[in-house]
């Protein structure tokens, strides 16, 4: 009778362990299945919407880059023509001599030597040699800024600057004011339908300002 008890003992111990046995396997098979699951990546759905949301976002954001990107050019040519203005002025106070800041305009620049020497230079620099005859010398080049899409509405002012650093119109005698002559400059582009403007205005023959405005261009 001992013998049989201690059978049925080990028979009621054993179907237990496996009841454990089937269940860490059942574990395991789920452990296994989720880290597949997760391993598998992308669906196509998600794939899609991911590149439909990329291309919304590059079409929004490539007008914007193309306008911060003219908007700098404007900028920077205007300010290259400023840098042109202000060497002319610091030249003539240097040597005590006449300098001109060219136009792109033959006809504004006139004939005498100094505006023969310009020529269609647009920002170009020269000072007034002295001799017989009298000689003109390259101050500054040109402005290199104004190409397309960049271009000029109007002409650039011929500004011709004494020895006290003060600017007249060629064969002007009172020192060049925007209020009554225009800007010295209108620099724009086409590209863009606002702020497309850089004005280069001047007071009183020295003082300049740049100022950005809207408009048709040219």
């Amino acid at each position: 009778m001992q013998v049989l008890s201690r059978q049925r003992g080990v028979s009621l111990i054993q179907p237990h362990k496996q009841a454990n046995a089937g269940g860490c396997r059942s574990e395991s098979m789920a452990a296994i299945t989720g880290r597949s699951r997760h391993a598998g990546g992308f669906t196509l759905v998600e794939l899609m919407i991911t590149v439909v949301i990329a291309v919304v976002l590059i079409m929004i954001a490539v007008p914007s880059f193309k306008s911060i990107i003219l908007s700098n050019k404007l900028t920077t040519t205007a300010n290259d023509l400023v840098l042109a203005i202000n060497s002319a002025r610091m030249e003539a106070v240097k040597r005590n001599a006449k300098t001109q800041l060219c136009s792109n305009s033959a006809s504004v620049n006139t004939s005498d030597t100094l505006g023969n020497a310009c020529g269609t230079q647009t920002g170009a620099v020269y000072v007034l040699m002295g001799g017989s005859p009298a000689s003109a010398t390259t101050v500054l080049a040109a402005t290199p800024g104004i190409a397309t899409p960049i271009q000029l509405k109007g002409n650039v002012q011929a500004l011709r600057f004494n020895g006290q650093g003060l600017a007249y119109a060629v064969g002007g005698t009172t020192p060049f004011d925007s209020s009554t002559l225009g800007a010295v400059a209108d620099i724009c582009t086409s590209q863009m339908t606002t702020n497309n403007h850089r004005q280069i205005n001047m007071t009183a023959g020295s003082i300049l300002a740049t100022t950005t405005t809207s408009g048709a261009c040219p």
